[in-house]
């Protein structure tokens, strides 16, 4: 009798918690080491604040290294699998691999990318994407190193994962931009710009390798004439690290005669920005990814007309600017 009853409270317990358990509006990102993507878990938390009494509830999740692909992919699995996951948002890191990994799931809830998006092969295994024009950007990073130096010159592109679809896209903004041409591999002297050997550098978005992958590109061009940095890892990453690097360069930072465009304004940044110790930001807004991906994610779920992509905005500074350049 008393095993019976032990075990009607707990099946009574059991059907409670599920009766009052919340649908999951699934956020997976490329690793949680990464202050861009608690950026994003900020605003996912904030969407959950304002609407404690809906039926949906914003879940962030990733792998603890931004370099796990495996791990993240594996993630997308597991929740994929999961009975209250309802809809997920995905930051590839690798975007092959995530595409492999649905086509294998083959998820009957809506799938979105948020931040990094798939290939345009693979473009329909997602219903939108949520994030920065990345092209956009890296045309904007290219266009300050070109008004910078518009007779050209010697350029190295910092980049992270090289199966990174939003930083692949960046880079391709960049070398348009600066050749004036479409969809060059690489430069060579288009439009008065060349790649050094040993360039694009991919970082695995780890900070530390990127300021020792600039210090070894500058010790073997030390009259290399700029920097294009897809991501601010090595800004954000590693700050004190960079800013040793560059302080003996700031003052042909200033006149130009040496530039760094770099992607972001997350951490330090700005402050190095305001240093001086970097041309120009080119930011994106993660905070605002996190905030409307679950109102994107239950507009799926619904039925609702969704645009395809949702372009989330740019934020630009320079050291004259770090005051305002922020949207708040």
């Amino acid at each position: 009798m008393k095993k019976a009853l032990l075990f009607a409270t707990a099946l009574l317990a059991l059907t409670a918690s599920d009766a009052f358990a919340k649908k999951q509006l699934v956020i997976v990102v490329k690793g949680l080491d990464n202050p861009f993507f608690e950026a994003i878990h900020q605003g996912c938390e904030k969407w959950n604040k304002e609407n404690a009494t809906s039926e949906y509830e914003c879940f962030y999740t990733g792998p603890a290294s931004t370099s796990d692909e495996a791990g993240e992919a594996q993630i997308v699995q597991d929740m994929l699998g999961k009975p209250d996951t309802v809809a997920m948002a995905i930051s590839p890191s690798n975007a092959k691999l995530i595409a492999q990994t649905l086509k294998t799931a083959a998820p009957t809830i809506p799938v979105m990318t948020l931040d990094a998006d798939l290939s345009k092969d693979d473009a329909a295994l997602r219903k939108t994407y949520l994030g920065t024009d990345n092209y956009l950007m890296g045309s904007k990073i290219g266009e300050y190193i070109k008004k910078a130096k518009p007779n050209g010159g010697t350029v190295c592109l910092i980049e992270g994962n090289p199966g990174a679809d939003n930083i692949l896209r960046r880079a391709q903004g960049t070398r348009d931009a600066l050749s004036g041409m479409k969809d060059l591999p690489a430069l060579k002297g288009e439009g008065g710009w060349t790649e050094v050997a040993g360039c694009p550098v991919f970082t695995n978005d780890d900070g530390a390798k990127g300021v020792q992958a600039m210090t070894d590109i500058l010790a073997a061009n030390p009259k290399l004439d700029a920097f294009a940095i897809e991501g601010g890892w090595p800004l954000f990453g590693a700050p004190q690290p960079y800013r040793d690097l560059f302080k003996p360069l700031a003052d042909r930072i200033a006149k130009n005669d040496f530039v760094i465009s770099a992607a972001d304004t997350i951490g330090d940044e700005v402050a190095i920005a305001g240093e001086g110790l970097v041309t120009a930001l080119v930011g994106q807004r993660p905070f605002e990814m996190g905030y409307k991906a679950p109102t994107a994610m239950i507009d799926l779920i619904t039925g609702k007309a969704v645009a395809d992509p949702i372009f989330t905005g740019l934020d630009e500074c320079t050291k004259d600017t770090v005051s305002t350049c922020i949207q708040k």
